[in-house]
């Protein structure tokens, strides 16, 4: 039951901050908001799922919590169809493709740069309190 709870928060933390970064990047011609949102989720999801997994650094609660609480509440991929079909409503059919092709390639790239920097960051601590 405890997992529900840290699920529930991180939720509600993370479609805040979703909310908030919405707002403050919004562009009525280019889905800037949500790509932000969808390739900042995807490199801070690396770090995290590298910390809990590959580290051992995170306990389940604050893997939960952080991972699919914030992340999950933060990133979403109905956001990212509702920009690409916006655009294709808007007759913007290059936008599209340029969107739906940096939302892909960069958030695989996001996440992997996420995880390189765990692991710098962890191995850099190691050096330092070994």
């Amino acid at each position: 039951m405890r997992s529900y709870f840290w699920v529930g928060l991180g939720g509600g933390l993370g479609a805040l901050l979703r909310y908030g970064v919405s707002i403050w990047v919004a562009s009525p011609v280019f889905p800037w908001n949500f790509l932000i949102i969808n390739l900042t989720g995807s490199l801070v999801i690396g770090m995290i799922m590298a910390l809990a997994i590959d580290f051992s650094l995170l306990s389940q609660d604050v893997r939960l919590f952080s991972a699919v609480g914030i992340m999950g509440g933060y990133t979403t991929f109905s956001t990212f169809t509702y920009g690409v079909y916006r655009l294709y409503l808007l007759h913007q059919i290059g936008y599209a493709l340029l969107y739906s092709s940096i939302s892909l390639v960069g958030g695989l790239l996001s996440c992997g740069i996420g995880i390189i920097i765990a692991k710098v960051v962890v191995g850099k601590w190691r050096q330092l309190f070994s």
